[in-house]
């Protein structure tokens, strides 16, 4: 029977756990974000528990220089959630003015976020010994 704990969070409450510019920190969102930052909003929203679909919203919105609402929505969530100091005014800048470095940001910030269980396998030993012999029983 295995039983489930959760492990240490590497983060200090209430702050974001890498600055929104600090894509060095994790070069594999990095990554995901330049090569292909629709995919990567699309994750985030998803690990949310959102639509994953929900970001593609923005791009209908990005033509006429509005706020993205999706990148926007949950850049508040995920504050809101984790409980990490800032305004909304904050958010909005950021999600107007470098809304790629605000979806690595949150993705980084699920990935560290994300408590990794920590399994303990216990498993029951039973020892099994042969049954005493009572007698012997000869058949014919």
């Amino acid at each position: 029977m295995a039983q489930v704990y959760p492990g240490p969070s590497l983060v200090e409450e209430g702050q974001w756990s890498t600055a929104l510019l600090d894509c060095f920190e994790d070069m594999a969102t990095c990554c995901y974000g330049f090569w292909c930052g629709p995919c990567l909003a699309c994750t985030v929203a998803g690990r949310m528990k959102e639509h994953y679909c929900l970001p593609l919203c923005d791009i209908c919105f990005s033509g006429w220089g509005c706020v993205p609402p999706a990148a926007y929505g949950l850049r508040v969530a995920m504050r809101n959630r984790y409980k990490i100091k800032g305004s909304v005014l904050n958010d909005i800048c950021v999600s107007w003015c470098c809304v790629w470095c605000s979806w690595c940001q949150m993705h980084r910030e699920l990935k560290l976020r994300n408590m990794r269980p920590i399994i303990v396998n216990i498993q029951n030993v039973v020892s099994m010994q042969p049954a005493p012999m009572m007698g012997h029983v000869v058949m014919h």
